[in-house]
């Protein structure tokens, strides 16, 4: 009965890689990265406490955050009720120092009488990254915004007139006021601000599942909110409105709370060709 034992344990093994085939992902496995899975329709998805949303196509997304540790893992369950946990092994990144200096001291601790106001933007922009959309836009890949020179990356440490400040979730692409702002992808328009106090001209794009662009310091901001933007379409111009120094757009992307370098999105400036 040897040959039974043998051919129960090639079956077991097969029937183990035919679960993992189940769920394939591709993308980038490191801080700030963003990963597009695809699954069975129907598989139930949990990712770092959250329930992540699956298409009905088996479509989904996961991102990791600046300073996500080493291993995290997907709990996956399949319509068949059969389960897996799938580890996930995450780069851990070294993050530059960026010194900013010149800036009007109130931008850089900004006086009692303006907190309410701050708190108020603040908690209006936490609420838009809540959005779950069943839309898939992420799915048509991404564009650069606005070309020019890279002025700020993700990840670095802010130090502000001399003061530590938090690290800077965007890509600064500096450019001339009133360079156009284009849709990197597909959405709907969840915030238009004219003046937020830190980011000022402020735009918001949800392209699906929790991942939303986040525009600062728009000279013009071209779009209302529920306005649906096509890949490539114009949302307004550069400026320096906000807490800003110069010319240029922040570009920012979110999965829900994680912050998404938006640079692993694009070729390199150099290589693109819009």
């Amino acid at each position: 009965m040897k040959w039974m034992g043998v051919f129960l344990g090639l079956m077991l093994a097969l029937g183990t890689a035919r679960a993992d085939d189940r769920t394939q992902l591709d993308g980038n496995f490191t801080q700030g990265g963003l990963v597009i899975g695809k699954t069975l329709p129907g598989t139930t998805i949990q990712f770092d406490g959250r329930q992540v949303r699956v298409s009905k196509n088996g479509d989904f997304i996961i991102g990791f955050h600046r300073d996500d540790p080493t291993a995290m893992a997907l709990e996956i369950r399949y319509p068949d009720g059969s389960a897996e946990t799938r580890p996930l092994s995450i780069v851990i990144r070294d993050y530059q120092i960026q010194r900013i200096d010149g800036l009007p001291p109130k931008k850089v601790t900004p006086p009692e009488s303006l907190l309410k106001r701050i708190r108020a933007e603040a908690a209006k922009v936490r609420e838009t990254r809540k959005i779950d959309r069943d839309t898939t836009w992420f799915l048509e890949g991404f564009i650069w915004p606005a070309k020019g020179r890279i002025s700020g990356v993700y990840g670095s440490q802010r130090v502000l007139n001399g003061q530590p400040k938090q690290p800077h979730y965007g890509i600064d692409i500096a450019a001339p006021k009133g360079t156009p702002v284009l849709a990197p992808a597909s959405g709907i328009v969840t915030l238009a601000e004219p003046d937020l106090y830190y980011s000022g001209g402020t735009i918001l794009l949800d392209h699906g599942h929790g991942l939303a662009s986040g525009f600062l310091h728009l000279d013009k901001v071209e779009v209302a909110v529920g306005q649906f933007v096509k890949k490539g379409e114009r949302l307004g111009t550069v400026g320096s409105t906000g807490r800003s120094t110069g010319a240029h757009l922040d570009w920012r992307v979110n999965w829900f709370d994680k912050r998404i370098d938006a640079s692993l999105l694009v070729p390199p400036m150099d290589a693109a060709t819009n």
